[in-house]
């Protein structure tokens, strides 16, 4: 079962700078980058109702050339629910109590469906006046074309890509252009596996689309197949290992199998063969290794023989 807070809260947290530039831009403005506290967990109880509450990430802000301050409130939500003006109300109004601070916001729903756009406020209204309105900002994935965020140079932009509104047949597609994206920034090794196991997480293949994949793979210009090919096999590589050690020598074998197919094309049958009668750990993350730097397959083939 995939813990979607977990995933959304690690890439949000890392990001959130990256997160405000492509979402909330004029916050910028006024925020003091250099200034970000992520404050400790924010629990909340409901005592009347036995409720225990917990913010996603609450971020302590101060505003540029001046001594005050504000608090970031962004709330992660992967499910739809019907009281959730209510609850960001609450957030709101616990925080404002502890911190006596200006709160700002937001609210980011991952969901699939439903399409409908999300409210974006919290009202308590009588006949004769309105007692509170209260608005924070929503972002919906699935009312995002994800072609408008490919040429975004934004770490944030090539991760949630893999959550917007995308239809069946571009799914391949789009995780290339991901990933194609991410090639582009230039992270750490660590940041990279942060957002390429997020986008495979969400924009897992069929064997069908990852056909697909390979061909839209083709497309593109050499180097920047190099640098996608790079991320595929890092990620392969830990797929590998997992697999392994799970038992699974079959996934470990695909894998590598689908590298050799994207690097060199069609494979020979005695080939094919051979790999899927390998059933050693250290051998087969040797030469996935090797498969991404074999200048050809007879290279590759040499390689195999000496083992």
């Amino acid at each position: 079962m995939i813990d979607h807070d977990r995933l959304f809260k690690e890439l949000l947290s890392t990001f959130f700078i990256e997160f405000l530039e492509l979402f909330s831009p004029d916050m910028l403005t006024y925020l003091e980058r250099d200034s970000l506290v992520f404050l400790d967990k924010e629990v909340f109880t409901d005592v009347t109702a036995g409720d225990r509450y917990e913010a996603d990430i609450v971020v302590k802000a101060q505003v540029a050339g001046a001594e005050t301050f504000f608090l970031v409130h962004l709330e992660h939500q992967a499910q739809v629910q019907v009281e959730f003006g209510q609850r960001m109300f609450r957030y709101f109004a616990r925080l404002h109590e502890k911190y006596a601070l200006p709160i700002y916001p937001i609210a980011l729903f991952s969901y699939a469906t439903p399409l409908r756009p999300e409210p974006d406020e919290y009202r308590v209204v009588f006949p004769d006046k309105t007692v509170l309105e209260f608005r924070y900002t929503t972002i919906q994935l699935n009312r995002l074309n994800w072609r408008d965020f490919v040429q975004q140079p934004n770490p944030i932009a090539s991760a949630l890509m893999a959550k917007m509104r995308i239809a069946p047949e571009d799914r391949p597609r789009v995780k290339l252009e991901c990933l194609r994206l991410l090639a582009t920034l230039r992270l750490d090794r660590a940041r990279m596996h942060l957002i390429s196991g997020f986008v495979d997480t969400y924009l897992r293949l069929t064997a069908l689309e990852q056909q697909d994949f390979q061909q839209a793979l083709q497309t593109i210009i050499p180097p920047e197949q190099e640098d996608v090919m790079e991320i595929v096999t890092s990620w392969m590589e830990q797929g590998i290992e997992r697999g392994i050690e799970q038992g699974i020598l079959r996934e470990a074998r695909e894998s590598l199998l689908l590298v050799l197919k994207v690097r060199f094309g069609i494979l020979p049958m005695f080939l094919e063969e051979s790999i899927n009668a390998l059933a050693d750990k250290s051998m087969l993350t040797s030469l996935l290794e090797q498969a991404v730097l074999a200048d050809s397959l007879i290279t590759f083939e040499h390689v195999l023989t000496q083992y």
